[in-house]
């Protein structure tokens, strides 16, 4: 008997890429596409797609490889649940970036095979994605390596120090609520469009924080993420109790971005529950917002020196650090991820809040299925 294998995505601007992973994913038996709804898309992703999903699911039909595709009716990472279990799919097969411990678990518990495919294009075409296909807006994300949660001045009251942000291409469609910045990176395609203008970045950096951020506002977004955007290269900014940092020290040399962007890793969490709420049950005082600014400082020794290792080593405390102030960071789901990669990676941290976005490993050896970064550049 022919096995049923399933796949899910929002198959948004149908091209090459996408033939080519439903031509392997046929390759291990009938192909049925479950297409995430116009809805999931703006929930995941901040937009909605360019094609609607009746188009879409027209498009996806007319594959040769494909047996059959519908519209998932649930919401999420998980929006086919339902359409999943009534499957009863023998194979779910999954690119790099679709993989996530919610997919792996569920089909662990409904006894699927899982099947994690590396994005490859076919013969000789060129490499393709939809978030390439749709970067006419070039706005960087970024990631903040250490020191996160020190650019709220109720914390660094405590105790002063700094964030170490690093800007990042438009490479990876980051979903919200990842903890890349997604929402103040929205505020600058508001404010400025497809690209930063340019000027000095620090002057930029407030420009959009304060956007970010307008009078009334409760919960104030920490200018790291206002920084780590606008910011080419590494930044390390330097907190003492209020809202913008009082100094920035910087490396752009490309020896040394090179070697952050070679030691990270990325794998997916999916975004974090809308009713999250990390502030629940909050431990902060000045031995640990001292711990945190110490292992931001050792993580910046680190990568000057290029030494992985001791890289690996201070990001591991500074996000110790962060969940002994923020212990509602940390669930289940991370704690298993973290046990599964413990013992091939020298360091780990969530890439935002908690809750959900990615776990991002420091290594000196590549990870099987992990997401890579790249750097914005100065000259870019």
């Amino acid at each position: 008997m022919t096995k049923k294998v399933f796949v899910s995505g929002s198959f948004d601007m149908l091209h090459s890429g996408h033939i080519a992973f439903f031509k392997e994913a046929s390759s291990f038996g009938d192909l049925y596409v479950a297409l995430g709804s116009d809805k999931t898309v703006y929930e995941l992703k901040g937009r909605l797609p360019i094609n609607s999903q009746e188009e879409r699911q027209f498009m996806v039909n007319s594959v040769e490889y494909v047996k059959d595709s519908f519209i998932s009716q649930g919401s999420g990472m998980l929006d086919f649940l339902e359409e999943f279990k009534q499957l009863q799919p023998d194979i779910m097969v999954v690119n790099t970036d679709g993989n996530t411990p919610e997919k792996q678990q569920l089909c662990s518990e409904q006894g699927v095979e899982y099947i994690i495919l590396q994005r490859e294009p076919y013969a000789d075409l060129p490499a393709r994605t939809t978030t390439a296909l749709r970067a006419i807006h070039q706005i960087p994300f970024r990631i903040d390596i250490a020191g996160g949660w020190l650019d709220q001045p109720y914390v660094s009251k405590h105790y002063p120090g700094s964030v170490i942000t690093i800007s990042l291409e438009p490479t990876i469609q980051f979903n919200e609520r990842s903890g890349m910045a997604t929402s103040t990176r929205r505020a600058a395609i508001d404010l400025w469009g497809p690209r930063l203008p340019p000027g000095a970045p620090e002057k930029i950096a407030k420009i959009l924080f304060c956007y970010d951020n307008p009078p009334g506002t409760e919960e104030i977004s920490g200018s790291q993420d206002s920084i780590g955007i606008v910011f080419p290269g590494l930044t390390k900014a330097y907190y003492d109790g209020s809202y913008w940092p009082e100094k920035f020290e910087r490396i752009l040399d490309e020896t040394t971005i090179r070697f952050v962007e070679s030691s990270f890793y990325l794998v997916p969490l999916g975004p974090r529950h809308a009713d999250f709420d990390v502030l629940a049950d909050t431990r902060i005082d000045r031995s640990k917002a001292k711990a945190l600014a110490d292992a931001t400082d050792a993580c910046w020794q680190a990568i000057q020196n290029h030494d992985v290792h001791a890289f690996g080593a201070s990001f591991r405390a500074s996000f110790e650090a962060q969940i002994a102030m923020f212990p509602n960071m940390m669930n289940d789901m991370v704690t298993a991820l973290i046990t599964k990669y413990q013992d091939v990676a020298l360091g780990w941290k969530l890439s935002g809040a908690g809750g959900g976005g990615y776990l991002i490993l420091v290594c000196d050896k590549p990870i099987k299925d992990a997401q890579r970064v790249e750097a914005h550049r100065e000259s870019d």
